[in-house]
């Protein structure tokens, strides 16, 4: 291993953000706007916006293989390929190698990754959805694990911050525990949706059917249009990246926004390996770095530290941030890696109508219905006792020609080019507690090709998940049932922490060293210029998708790290 031995002043900056995904771009874009020289460093190549979504506007007969899996991805790709729809020629070569980039499973872990510019904000499912005021304060009122050290009330602001910059359709909906946010217009119901929500809010006075929200524009401010930014085009095409900036990642938004000050370097290929712990000045100095083409290490260094390469990237890099002061990584409470969550899924049901069709829904949109979480707020568990709740996503729209088909000639023909009957599908996101052996660690003899001790996962979903998901699945059939949908289906497939893709924990925020690793500012205890502010910080994980949640975190430590600077505090 070779050091980079270029002058320290060349290498200084006022900040530096690992990751440049979600929560990373978030970072740069308020370093930078708030004046400060900011470096980011990515692990992975770089990928340009637009011109890199090489695959964008490929329509399905030119994709190779008709879009499906070669062997030789699937050789490459096995861990990727798990969630049966990650690994295809037209977003395939998002997703990193599973040969180049092993890790160990001592229980089944899924851990679906994307090494390049922007990281998973160019792949997320792009729903946005607040925490609420209760789910902040369950942990403390429930006696589960530990207390989150802010409220809601904290993060409110923040939330309005970030959903009006990002761009997040939806309605303001009055409901106590999916607080209303600022929104763009919602993406409209289709026809069945409208009859579902007529009979499951008849039938159940506290269930809600509501529109999605998704960050997607649909109308625009000036200052996303400035940016380059345009309305969601309906194509359902997102994960291949999105030419129009429609939806928000990295590239479209906030990484764009902090190039324009002037004030950003992007560094790729940069895999970084630790912080570097100053223990006679007692705080952190910079970073280290080994090239992933060239091997060479070279280190960087900065007044301010965020980690935000995802929540196990980066609870691997405070675990290999070995020092006088912290023999054992950055961590001195013994809960670094540990209370790993992750949504379950996998369960619900769909069916089809006999009406609406002379109707056709328009455009594919890329949100559909939620239905917020009921259980052990209005309604008591039924199937088995439980802790928390989960809420549903689901969509109706007609079915096309990839429909099954059966038969041959002129009438075959006819059906080829005829839509189908109206489908209706919901599928349940459940909440996970956390626990203290659902844990990652660092291998003590397994090496990645750049000498990085490899990930080892030992989680998996418990008996409260377990039991969570028996009204998972009967309150879905039940709803449906309501609806009178025909030819009714049910799946609840086996639960794999990973396949939501959703890791949260294993470096929570707290009220004390003693019990976690990050304070109430994100900031890591005993080296307060390190933050991390990803899912690795969440304490609990609610059942509301999270990226939400990792911005407005973000935002709002690095506002605080901007202000401590300046009062020379960091």
């Amino acid at each position: 291993m070779s050091l980079n031995t270029k002058g320290k002043a060349e290498h200084t900056y006022d900040a530096i953000v690992v990751g440049s995904g979600i929560s990373g771009g978030w970072a740069a874009k308020e370093f930078c706007e708030k004046g400060l020289k900011t470096l980011v460093l990515e692990r992975g190549h770089k990928l340009e916006h637009i011109t890199d979504y090489k695959t964008a506007n490929a329509a399905p007969w030119e994709l190779q293989w008709l879009n499906r899996s070669s062997r030789e991805m699937l050789a490459q790709q096995s861990k990727q390929n798990r969630t049966g729809y990650t690994v295809r020629p037209s977003h395939g070569h998002l997703f990193v190698d599973d040969e180049d980039h092993p890790y160990e499973e001592k229980k089944r872990f899924d851990w679906m990754r994307g090494y390049h510019t922007g990281g998973r904000s160019l792949m997320w499912g792009r729903q946005s959805y607040r925490l609420s005021p209760m789910d902040f304060e369950a942990n403390a009122k429930e006696g589960i694990a530990i207390p989150w050290p802010i409220k809601y009330e904290e993060i409110a602001p923040w939330y309005s911050y970030v959903e009006k910059f990002a761009g997040i359709s939806g309605n303001n909906d009055g409901l106590e525990q999916l607080p209303d946010g600022e929104f763009q217009p919602a993406m409209a119901f289709t026809p069945v949706e409208l009859d579902l929500k007529a009979s499951v809010e008849a039938k159940w006075k506290k269930r809600r059917v509501i529109q999605s929200r998704c960050a997607h524009l649909t109308k625009p401010t000036p200052e996303q249009i400035e940016l380059g930014r345009s309305s969601c085009n309906y194509r359902s095409l997102c994960i291949r990246g999105c030419p129009f900036g429609a939806y928000f990642s990295s590239q479209s938004a906030t990484l764009k926004a902090a190039e324009r000050t002037g004030n950003l370097t992007l560094r790729t290929h940069a895999i970084v390996h630790s912080v570097i712990f100053d223990d006679k000045a007692g705080k952190a100095i910079g970073v280290r770095l080994i090239d992933e083409i060239t091997m060479e290490t070279t280190e960087y260094f900065a007044k301010i530290i965020f980690l935000n390469a995802s929540a196990i990237a980066s609870t691997a890099i405070l675990m290999n941030s070995t020092s006088s002061r912290f023999p054992n990584g950055m961590d001195e409470s013994g809960s670094l890696g540990g209370y790993l969550m992750d949504h379950h899924l996998g369960v619900g049901a769909k069916g089809y109508v006999e009406t609406h069709t002379d109707k056709v829904q328009f455009g594919r949109r890329p949100g559909g219905i939620y239905i917020p979480r009921y259980r052990n707020l209005y309604e008591k568990p039924e199937k088995a006792q439980y802790l928390r709740g989960f809420g549903y996503q689901g969509e109706g729209m007609r079915q096309g020609w990839s429909r099954p088909i059966e038969g041959f000639g002129a009438d075959f023909k006819k059906q080829l080019t005829s839509f189908g009957p109206w489908g209706m599908s919901i599928y349940a996101f459940g909440e996970c507690l956390p626990y203290a052996n659902n844990r990652i660690s660092l291998s003590k003899d397994k090496t990645d090709k750049w000498g990085l001790p490899i990930v080892v996962a030992d989680a998996e979903f418990q008996e409260n998940e377990r039991a969570m998901r028996k009204d998972m699945l009967s309150d879905a059939m039940e709803m449906l049932d309501a609806l009178g949908v025909k030819g009714m289906s049910q799946f609840n497939h086996e639960p794999q922490i990973g396949l939501g893709i959703h890791e949260m924990g294993t470096a929570r925020m707290g009220s004390s060293p003693k019990e976690s690793v990050l304070n109430s500012h994100n900031q890591v205890w005993g080296a307060p210029n390190v933050f991390c502010t990803d899912g690795a910080a969440m304490t609990s994980s609610g059942c509301q998708n999270p990226s939400l949640t990792y911005m407005a975190l973000t935002a709002r430590a690095a506002d605080f790290a901007v202000s401590e600077m300046k009062k020379g505090n960091l």
